[in-house]
Formats: structure tokens, C-alpha cells, sequence
């Protein structure tokens, strides 16, 4: 019997992001399966780091919902009942489902657990590379510690979860060619060493769905294939789902399942990628020119 479709982590259904009476996003829908490798690309200002930004809280969106589940899907049937009952999230044995629109973006960092890295490097530069590791684990070691009190008057608990932060922090600097670089300032690291180090970062948060804008941007061909190789092992060895936002056709082509395009805000196709590459409304947004015009210009350039 051949298994179905993978349940989605994160539904995006018609998401509208006004800025005065600019639309940068215009009814958007998708999905992105858990367990798999989402791309949003699209042409510069498409709209696409709008999107991250909603889906991630940095941004209220005008209109839309934005719902993420944990666990095996199953929980996908109350998202209507979790809507119209006007809160964040609704559990239900070890499954739990979260609408990130209502949610403030710590809350979706913390609670829905999303992780996100930036087009623009934000390390703390003046730390160490590990002490960039265990800042990603800060909420859970001060939960763990009573904010300080149980740190002070039950030392030893604390002490377990210093040590698992420690464990985490070392087996993502292993993951990702690091650990002999620990001890070093995280500015003082090559820029495709400092794009992998945000990722370790982000996956010491544990993230359910891990969101990268412009993971690629940057990297030379051998970074890039580190890069490749990296996303392909969290996708393989851990739970996480990955929905990234990359410019590099190389990098989206041979690792994601599913792509999603955006122009103009507006999404002009979504399937796979062979699915995506053929389109030939993609073909003339990435090229400028008018549908009809695409055959001309694919002729021209030799595509």
C-alpha cells in the first residue's frame, strides 16, 4: 500500500499584507509538508521576506491564517474550532496546534517553536562561538534554573540541564565542521563558517519548522554544497521541517520537495521542482518579460 502525502507542519492560507496602499502580499496560500523541504523563491521584492516576517511574528498580517501543528497531523480538524474560538493554540494529547497571526514573535519562537535565521548575519560577534550556542538555549536554562532560585537552592538540577545545553551546543558545532572553532569570537569566523553557525544557533532551539532567508547568499560552490549537505541531515536525522527563501537555483533545484513562487506578491506557481522550472509564468518573471514574449527570450538565451 503506498503511504499518502506527508500531513503539513504550517498552513499559509490567503495571507494579505498591506503597507498603506501598498500590497506586498496578496492572497496567499500554501502548504509545507512536515518532514520536508519547502522553497519560497521569486524575483527581489516578490514579497518574500514579508512572508517570513508574518509567518515568524515580525509582522501582523492585514488578513489571512497562518496555523503551524505539532505532532502527527491529526490535529489539523480543530483548526476552524481553534479560529473561531479567538485564542493562540489548542493542545490535544502530545499534539498541540497554533494559529501564529494571534502570536507575538517570542511566542513563536518559545510555544510554536519556530526558529528563524536572517539574510543579514545577526551573530553576537563579540561572544565565542559557543557562547553564541548556549544564548539560543537562554529561556530554557533560566526556566530550568526558577529564574535563579532553584539555581541557587537546588544547584544540582540546574546543573542537569547546564550540561544537556552544553551536550546540544557541541553536538551542533560537530554537525555543522565547528567545534575545533568554539573558543574563537564569532566575528572572527569566514562568512560561509558564520551562515552555518547561525543555523547551529537556531537549531539548538529544538525548532519544529525552521525558516532560512537566503541561506546561500554568499557562499561559494563548495560552501554551497556544504550548505546542501547540511539541510539534507536535518531533514534526514532530526524532525524538523525547513521552509527557506534562497535566490540560488542550484541550492532549491537539488535539495527542495515542494516550490512555491512568488511575483509581485502574488503566488504564480507552486509544485514541485521540475514542476516550478517548466512554468513558463516563472520563466518570464525571473526573465522580465510578458508570458507571451517567454519562447522568444527562452530561444535567445539558449533555454
Amino acid at each position: 500500500m503506498t503511504a499518502g502525502p506527508a500531513a503539513p507542519v504550517l498552513r499559509v492560507e490567503h495571507l494579505t499584507m498591506r503597507f498603506g496602499g501598498l500590497v506586498a502580499v496578496d492572497d496567499l496560500s500554501f502548504a509545507a509538508a512536515r518532514g520536508g523541504i519547502t522553497a519560497l523563491i521569486g524575483p527581489n521584492g516578490a514579497g518574500k521576506t514579508t512572508v517570513f516576517n508574518c509567518i515568524t511574528g515580525f509582522y501582523k498580517p492585514t488578513e489571512g491564517r497562518i496555523a503551524l501543528a505539532h505532532g502527527d497531523g491529526a490535529i489539523w480538524d480543530e483548526v476552524d474550532t481553534l479560529t473561531d474560538r479567538g485564542t493562540r493554540s489548542l493542545h490535544r494529547g502530545g499534539e498541540a496546534l497554533f494559529l501564529l497571526e494571534r502570536m507575538p514573535d517570542y511566542l513563536v519562537t518559545q510555544q510554536a517553536r519556530v526558529a528563524r535565521t536572517f539574510q543579514n548575519i545577526r551573530l553576537f560577534t563579540g561572544m565565542t562561538v559557543f557562547e553564541n550556542m548556549l544564548v539560543a538555549q537562554h529561556n530554557t536554562l533560566m526556566v530550568s534554573s526558577g529564574y535563579t532560585l532553584i539555581g541557587v537552592l537546588a544547584p544540582h538540577i540546574y546543573g542537569r540541564a547546564e550540561k544537556a545545553a552544553v551536550e546540544k551546543a557541541r553536538y551542533w558545532l560537530e554537525q555543522t565542521d565547528l567545534l575545533e572553532r568554539a573558543d574563537d569570537p564569532a566575528g572572527d569566523l569566514p562568512y560561509g563558517a558564520q551562515r552555518r553557525l547561525e543555523i547551529a544557533r537556531a537549531m539548538c532551539t529544538d525548532p519544529v519548522l525552521l525558516c532560512l532567508d537566503e541561506p546561500a547568499a554568499g557562499l561559494n560552490p563548495r560552501e554551497s554544497h556544504q550548505l546542501n549537505e547540511l539541510l539534507l541531515s536535518i531533514r534526514r536525522e532530526h524532525t524538523t521541517s525547513i521552509l527557506l527563501i534562497e535566490h540560488d537555483m542550484s541550492v532549491v533545484m537539488q535539495i527542495s520537495d515542494h516550490v512555491v513562487v512568488l511575483d509581485y506578491g502574488v503566488k504564480i506557481s507552486d509544485g514541485t521542482p521540475e514542476a516550478v522550472r517548466n512554468d513558463q509564468k516563472v520563466v518570464a518573471a525571473y526573465l522580465g518579460v510578458e508570458d507571451e514574449e517567454v519562447a522568444k527570450v527562452e530561444a535567445e538565451v539558449g533555454l
